[in-house]
Formats: structure tokens, C-alpha cells, sequence
């Protein structure tokens, strides 16, 4: 499978199943697909498909000889032969072993609070509550999710426990005293705990950001962008905005961890379409990781993105990128979590097909020690899978996440952003379309869109590296 776009002037060919991305010239461009269509027919030899490539050429309009075309034609060829262009699927092959690989979980999300000092408007957690009742996770039931977690992670060495909420500061003396206990299984176990925390920031202060910098991995700081967007959607529950409070908070954890291993993660909305301006605020701010994100909920919500706000977001994600490397060649760059891309390693086989590995490697646990497949379903309790006590009773939940992944969903297979998203968010899916294995269209429009700037954006970084090293 071949996809390609023009950028910022560029014109990319990403050959998906190889990975490879090609920047080449108008004519390349034109006559990729000619030669593909002509290997398909049976033809060979550089000659024989520059002739059929200028045929089609001039269909599709404008003459041009085959004498001309066959240098770019050979040079198209060699691309091939090496196997980084019109290349076979190699990770179809690998479903059979990946549907019948033993189960081990790597990574918890912890619901330390079922509960919230903020209201904000589009919470899928419903102020924390998730459909259900306030709560604070004990230490005892926290103490046997990570032990079940030790216990059923097979070989695995590296565990990550997230804590999350609601607000999970709101809980913070069993957070301290779970980091303390992950630790004393560490060596006897030869595990090691990766712990981070998702906070809005409310209640963070110097003891809780001198103990985070000790023991947590990462940290996601939750502001919308703009003190205007920011107030809007995430007041507290008397209505009054937040803005003021946390933005200096997170300054500082920014400034204590030396701009590393934290984020600063907003949602946008219908109210802010032109959500660049919050990612420019941010960065302007003086943070450097940063994410922002489209917000996923149902039409009937004012605040929610419908199918004629996509030509805007898209425009506005080009806009955001171009900004990104003006910034980038002034020194004065930041990262953008939807941006980032590793077109030279990329994650494993097990990830491209599966992605986050939600009711497999990835649980979600309740303050009553319930388990989920991830926390976008806690409280549907057709989900619910089991519990700390007994562990995974419902494995047929299980083992129908064990075979989500990108060729069970059939809008993935011709999909060439398949390999960066994995196949998407399960639950936004099964939310949208009733089955996990469904797809979530609007998301996948502007996940393919992100995927197109991330790779352009490379593609002009390295045209910069290569200027300065001349």
C-alpha cells in the first residue's frame, strides 16, 4: 500500500507496510502510481513501463515522452527492489501468534479518587464518579492490585501504575503509601515500578511535587490552553475558573524537571476550533510538552466536534504544524504529543497491531477493586472483568480484547495511518459504532490528518539539518 500527499510543498510517498517515507520531486510524484499499475499488468523492464507511465500521463493530462521518464522510472525500480517502495504486508502474518500469545498485564490505571474538586464540562468520568458512586481507593485494595499485578506479569521486568482519577491527589497519603509498596516488591520480585500521575492541579503543592519528582516517571498536568478556553470548560463546582491557580503550579514542575517527562494535556472543543492558539499559548507559557487534544462526545453536547467542524480542524493542525517548525528552526521549539513520530525504529509488531492493549496488558482498577479494560469504560458493567479479590473471572472479555487489532476492523485494513494509531481507541469505537472492533470515523479523519503533519514535519527538519550541514 502507497499513500501519497503533498505539504508544505512537499511531495511524501509512504510506502505503509515498509515504513519507508519518500520526498520526491513533482514528476516521481505523478508517475509512482503509472508504475505500480504497470508491475501489476506484467510489465517489466524500465522502458517498457516509462512507455506505459507516459501513456497514462497524458490521459491524466499533459504529454510527456518516455525518454524523459526513464531515469525517474529506474530510480522508482530501485526503491522497489530494495524493498522500501510497493512493498508486501509483513504483519498480517503475524496475527495467528498474536491472537494465541499468553496473557501477561504490564501496566495498571489505578482510580485512586472517584471523585473531583473540579466540574469540567466535557469529563467522561462524570466529575469522577463513572456512572457510579464517590469513593477513595482503601491502601488494602490498592495494595492487591499491584500485587495481582506482580503476579500476572509473567517475565515482564518494567510495570507501570498510573494514577488516576477524578483527582487523585485527593486520595495522596495511599498514593505515597502505594509508591512505598511497589518499591518493597521490586527487588524481591526483580520487578520495576513506573509509576506516573494525571492531576488537575487543584491541590498540588511543593510536598506533593518534591515527593512526584522522586518517584513518578511522568506527570500530566490537565489545562486547556487559554485562560478564557481553559475557565470555560474546566471551573470548579461553584463555577469559578482555574486557570490562575494551576498554570504557576505547573510552571514549576515544568522548571523542577527540567522541561522532561511531564505534559502540560488539554481537550479541545467546538469552542475553541482554532485550538492552535491554545497550543501557542502553552508554548509560550514557557512549556515544551505539550498535548492537546479533540474532545470525544456525543452530538447532543454543545461543546462537541461534529463532521462540518473537520475541514476547520484539519486547516488548523496545518496551521499548528507550520508553526511548529518556524519554532523549531528559532530554537525556541516544544514538542506536540500528535507529532511525534519515530520513522526509524517505531514501536514493536505486538503494538502497531494492537495499540494501548486495553483488557489485555492494560487494566483499569476501581477504588473497590474492580477491573475494567481501560478507564473509558469503568461503570458499564458489561465490562467489568473481575476484581482484586478473584482476579480475571470473565476471561471471554478478555480474550475478545486479546483480538482486537488492526485486521479484525475492517476500516483499518485499507487505512494507511493503521501502523502509527494500531487500530485507535477500543472504547471509542465501541462508544460510536457498538464494537470494539468498529471504528470511531471522525477521530480516524483527524488521527490521518496528525499522521500526514507528523511525517512532513520530519521531512523538514531533515531539509534544515541537511541546509545547515552544507
Amino acid at each position: 500500500m502507497v499513500h501519497q500527499y503533498i505539504s508544505n510543498g512537499y511531495h511524501i510517498v509512504l510506502d505503509v507496510n515498509s515504513g519507508c517515507v519518500h520526498v520526491v520531486d513533482e514528476t516521481a510524484y505523478r508517475m509512482i502510481p503509472f508504475v505500480e499499475e504497470a508491475l501489476a499488468q506484467g510489465l517489466d523492464g524500465a522502458q517498457e513501463i516509462a512507455a506505459y507511465a507516459a501513456k497514462k500521463a497524458a490521459e491524466d493530462g499533459g504529454s510527456v515522452e518516455p525518454a524523459s521518464l526513464q531515469e525517474t522510472v529506474e530510480e522508482i525500480l530501485e526503491l522497489k527492489e530494495a524493498g522500501m517502495l510497493y512493498t508486501e504486508d509483513v504483519y498480517e502474518k503475524y496475527i495467528g501468534e498474536f491472537k494465541n500469545r499468553q496473557t501477561v498485564v504490564k501496566a495498571l490505571c489505578l482510580h485512586i479518587a472517584h471523585d473531583c474538586n473540579l466540574a469540567c464540562k466535557y469529563c467522561f468520568a462524570e466529575e469522577g464518579e463513572y456512572h457510579g458512586r464517590r469513593a477513595l481507593m482503601s491502601y488494602e485494595v490498592g495494595k492487591k492490585a499491584l500485587d495481582f499485578l506482580v503476579h500476572n506479569s509473567g517475565n515482564r521486568v518494567n510495570l507501570e501504575v498510573d494514577f488516576f482519577g477524578g483527582e487523585p491527589l485527593m486520595n495522596w497519603q495511599v498514593v505515597k503509601d502505594l509508591v512505598a509498596y511497589g518499591r518493597s516488591l521490586e527487588e524481591p520480585y526483580h520487578k520495576k515500578f513506573r509509576f506516573t500521575l494525571t492531576t488537575n492541579g487543584v491541590l498540588l503543592d511543593d510536598e506533593v511535587l518534591a515527593f512526584a519528582n522522586r518517584e513518578m516517571a511522568n506527570i500530566v498536568l490537565s489545562v486547556d490552553g487559554r485562560k478564557k478556553i481553559h475557565d470555560l470548560m474546566r471551573p470548579r463546582r461553584g463555577g469559578q475558573g482555574s486557570y490562575d491557580e494551576v498554570v504557576p503550579k505547573y510552571k514549576k514542575v515544568a522548571e523542577s524537571r527540567n522541561q522532561m517527562n511531564y505534559y502540560v494535556r488539554g481537550t479541545f472543543t467546538r469552542n475553541n476550533l482554532d485550538f492552535a492558539e491554545d497550543v501557542k499559548h502553552l508554548a509560550d507559557e514557557g512549556f515544551e510538552q505539550i498535548s492537546v487534544e479533540p474532545v470525544v462526545a456525543e452530538d447532543s453536547e454543545d461543546y462537541a466536534l461534529r463532521w462540518e467542524d473537520v475541514p476547520a480542524i484539519l486547516e488548523e493542525y496545518d496551521k499548528l504544524a507550520l508553526e511548529y517548525i518556524r519554532r523549531k528552526k528559532e530554537g525556541k521549539g516544544f514538542n506536540f504529543f500528535h507529532f511525534m513520530i519515530d520513522l526509524e525504529g517505531g514501536p514493536c509488531v505486538a503494538k502497531r497491531l494492537s495499540g494501548c492493549g486495553s483488557g489485555t496488558e492494560y487494566l483499569a482498577v476501581t477504588p473497590w477493586g474492580d477491573f475494567y479494560p481501560c478507564h473509558q469504560f469503568v461503570g458499564q458493567e458489561e465490562f467489568l472483568m473481575g476484581n482484586v479479590d478473584e482476579g480475571i473471572v470473565r476471561t471471554d472479555i478478555r480474550d475478545t480484547f486479546k483480538t482486537c487489532n488492526v485486521y479484525a476492523k475492517e476500516k483499518c485494513k485499507e487505512c494507511f495511518a493503521k501502523f502509527y494509531c494500531s487500530g485507535g481507541c477500543a472504547a471509542n469505537a465501541y462508544h460510536f459504532s457498538g464494537n470494539i472492533n468498529g471504528s470511531y470515523d471522525l477521530g480516524c479523519e483527524l488521527q490521518r490528518k496528525r499522521v500526514e503533519c507528523a511525517i512532513m514535519i520530519k521531512a523538514a527538519i531533515a531539509d534544515e539539518e541537511k541546509e545547515k550541514a552544507l
